[in-house]
């Protein structure tokens, strides 16, 4: 088959005597290889030239331990909401990074503990007497989860709710994920840019863990293909459709989150950092950025660690259709797996073309490539690893029509749509 399909075809007066029906088959499919090529470099040109150039990672929080903003005449009073559940092997660092925070408004800490049997709660509660801050920390009982809500959104919604009922509620809410670990400058720098911006919505893709050979070879993918499906200079752009957050790390203004509904008006979505990006950008503009500031310290130590990772939510991603599913299955091909296949088997302008995508496809991944520390020869194998997300993404099909779609320690969140 590949022999067919991946043949230089030599011209009719060069193959004296052979059938015409035979060398018009093999020139028809000539011409769709050229086709296939074309459409697949056409695409690439525009993900590098029309995509807002995403790829670039020009949208950073930038600074170190001495570049902390001090331009705020006064800082607004913040609380962090955690929810937590059975993360006790990465809770005491999270907790005490917020704590240390250099932040001169009043900063306070509310850890809701869903349900957890690995003493969680218990730990957070050391981590910050440890720190002489016990009394800036509130832990809450998580409550039954209701139906129609998801884990995580029931307990966001518990720890919000206890800050805007407090005496002195704040004026920005940091939701943070229990595996987030911040640099002592991050809350001011943050403040100050919600605030001199008048932002609703202030996000950071956190850096998550690059050491094992899993993390290594597909997290910085991860990266990239969130910013191709969000390009952040679209995201940052007021007048623009296109709404995205990080969901480790997003400082939201309370009086916009509670206008626009609160948790509630997001309760069943899996994928609720864009969700709430999506809700708050209809209320002002919003912010998303990379940093190296802010690091995820939930390891993936293995590929399947990841492929759960994805599973989870992709299928969602794609509303559970399976038309789009198939499209985007389709789309993935062409985009990633093509170029490669004609770069190495096809010839004439159908292999020229496809080494010109692939060229491009390593060239746009080098800047998330050298974020992660990771060698640009990485690039090259991205096909491969567009591969494994494509697998991934069917897998999350598979599992929402085995009644398993959002398993996330131990819930299945998934709702029909």
């Amino acid at each position: 088959m590949c022999g067919r399909y991946f043949t230089q075809l030599a011209p009719t007066q060069d193959r004296p005597g052979a059938p015409s029906g035979r060398y018009s088959y093999r020139k028809k499919d000539g011409m769709i290889l050229e086709a296939i090529a074309a459409l697949a470099t056409a695409t690439w040109l525009y993900l590098v030239f029309a995509r807002g150039g995403f790829w670039l990672c020009s949208e950073r929080h930038e600074g170190g331990p001495t570049t902390a903003p001090t331009m705020l005449p006064s800082w607004p009073p913040v609380t962090v909401v955690i929810p937590a559940r059975n993360e006790a092997d990465g809770i005491a660092e999270t907790i005490g990074s917020l704590l240390r925070q250099d932040y001169a408004g009043t900063l306070t800490v509310i850890l809701v503990d869903d349900d957890s049997n690995d003493g969680t709660a218990e730990i957070a509660r050391q981590s910050a007497a440890g720190l002489n801050a016990a009394e800036r920390l509130q832990i809450i009982d998580g409550q039954p989860l209701p139906r129609g809500w998801t884990g995580k959104l029931w307990a966001v919604k518990q720890g919000v709710e206890a800050a805007q009922s407090a005496s002195h509620p704040p004026d920005y809410v940091l939701l943070s994920d229990a595996d987030i670990v911040y640099a002592p400058e991050v809350l001011a720098a943050l403040v100050a840019r919600a605030v001199s911006n008048r932002l609703v919505l202030t996000s950071l893709m956190v850096k998550l863990r690059c050491q094992s050979l899993a993390e290594r070879s597909l997290i910085p993918a991860f990266i990239f293909f969130f910013q191709m499906l969000y390009p952040f200079p679209w995201v940052n752009r007021p007048a623009g459709a296109t709404a995205a957050a990080a969901g480790g790390c997003m400082l939201v203004r309370s009086d916009a989150l509670k206008a626009a509904g609160g948790i509630d008006a997001i309760r069943n979505a899996l994928i609720d950092d864009c969700s709430l990006a999506k809700l708050l950008k209809a209320r002002g503009p919003i912010w998303l950025g990379l940093t190296e500031r802010v690091f995820s310290s939930r390891p993936y130590p293995d590929f399947e660690d990841i492929r759960r990772m994805v599973s989870r939510s992709a299928y969602a991603q794609l509303h559970y259709s399976p038309l789009l599913l198939a499209g985007t299955v389709v789309g993935m091909a062409l985009t990633y797996l093509a170029p490669p296949l004609l770069a190495l088997f096809a010839s004439g302008p159908a292999g020229w073309l496809g080494l010109l995508a692939w060229a491009l496809m390593a060239v746009t991944f080098f800047p998330t490539l050298r974020l992660y520390g990771r060698s640009a020869l990485w690039g090259l194998a991205l096909p491969v690893i567009a591969l494994c997300y494509i697998l991934f993404t069917l897998d999350s099909a598979l599992q929402f029509a085995r009644g398993k779609g959002g398993l996330w320690k131990g819930r299945i969140q998934a709702l029909e749509p």
